[in-house]
């Protein structure tokens, strides 16, 4: 039982359970009401399951590349070494990542989507590359996490479109619509998940200063890390309050006010606590915070199921 609980940490189940309701939900309460009609099932669970083993290969490859960094900044967490072995942890990641690709193909036909096929590869290599590397950058990593995280609503947007001319070039109402519904809610992803690993970055300075990393904090210091933070936010919050006057005129009272208390609110508080934070604790809840806003955002997919 204590090894299967390391291995769920290992693995960060509750990220992987993220990914399966974002997806279920782009599925279920966008596409399948813009199109009105039913999904392929057995493709869109292959791809589930693609997106999940692929993510959970990605955490198990970054934390063996961190066991110095997270003997410091979170001891209390560490499973590589601790109770799985590292030779078990790089097994389990080649396991997980050869099974993402191989139900990727199993989804997609080669000839229609080899595209997808090689953006999932490149996912496994982009993870890889973050670990060891990317990560240790100023900027870089955190923009590949963040790209990374926005492809978990955009594999399935692409998953619908083949790289076709006929499909590219298409001006149908449905289409239009269904583009503009993906591209909204993956730059949604973008933006949270780039402020939320500068927060991160914010709260493991001491670690990472420690083996050489370069994050933005460190780099530029603390405060140029709040600005940067608190300007994608205002961006964040602008936008969504912009949105909000669209849908209105349309009836979607429900909606806009879900957006205000669950969306809006908690941003323009993590805003106003971003200046006030100074210790680890302090960036480890705006964190989570932030994570709680990105749970939200990704559930007001449910109001497209609702409203016509």
């Amino acid at each position: 039982m204590k090894l299967l609980s390391a291995f769920l940490r290992l693995v960060r189940w509750p990220n992987l359970i993220f990914i399966i309701l974002t997806q279920f939900l782009f599925e279920y309460c966008i596409y399948a009401r813009i199109y009105g009609g039913g999904t392929n099932q057995y493709q869109f669970w292959l791809i589930v399951v693609a997106s999940v083993f692929i993510a959970a290969a990605g955490n198990i490859i970054n934390d063996y590349f961190d066991l110095n960094i997270d003997q410091i900044n979170k001891p209390d967490k560490v499973v590589v070494n601790v109770v799985i072995n590292r030779r078990w942890v790089i097994f389990w990641h080649m396991l997980l990542s050869m099974l993402g690709l191989f139900f990727t193909v199993m989804a997609l036909p080669v000839s229609l989507y080899w595209h997808l096929v090689l953006a999932n590869l490149g996912s496994v290599v982009l993870l890889w590359l973050y670990s060891t590397n990317f990560k240790k950058q100023l900027l870089v990593g955190n923009v590949v996490i963040s790209v990374l995280t926005a492809w978990v609503i955009l594999v399935l947007f692409f998953a619908k479109q083949p790289l076709q001319i006929k499909y590219l070039l298409s001006t149908g109402h449905n289409e239009i619509r269904f583009f503009r519904l993906a591209m909204l809610y993956a730059g949604f992803a973008f933006v949270i998940s780039l402020i939320r690993e500068v927060v991160k970055d914010v709260e493991d300075m001491e670690g990472d200063r420690k083996y050489g990393c370069k994050t933005l904090p460190i780099v530029w210091g603390v405060q140029a890390a709040k600005i940067f933070v608190a300007v994608w936010l205002v961006v964040l919050i602008a936008t969504l309050i912009i949105l909000q006057l669209y849908v209105l005129p349309l009836g979607w009272w429900h909606s806009a006010l879900y957006c205000v208390i669950a969306i809006i609110a908690p941003l323009i508080w993590i805003f106003t606590q971003l200046f006030k934070a100074s210790t680890p604790a302090d960036f480890h809840r705006l964190s989570t915070a932030i994570k709680w806003v990105m749970l939200t955002g990704i559930l007001s997919m449910v109001f497209f199921r609702i409203y016509q």
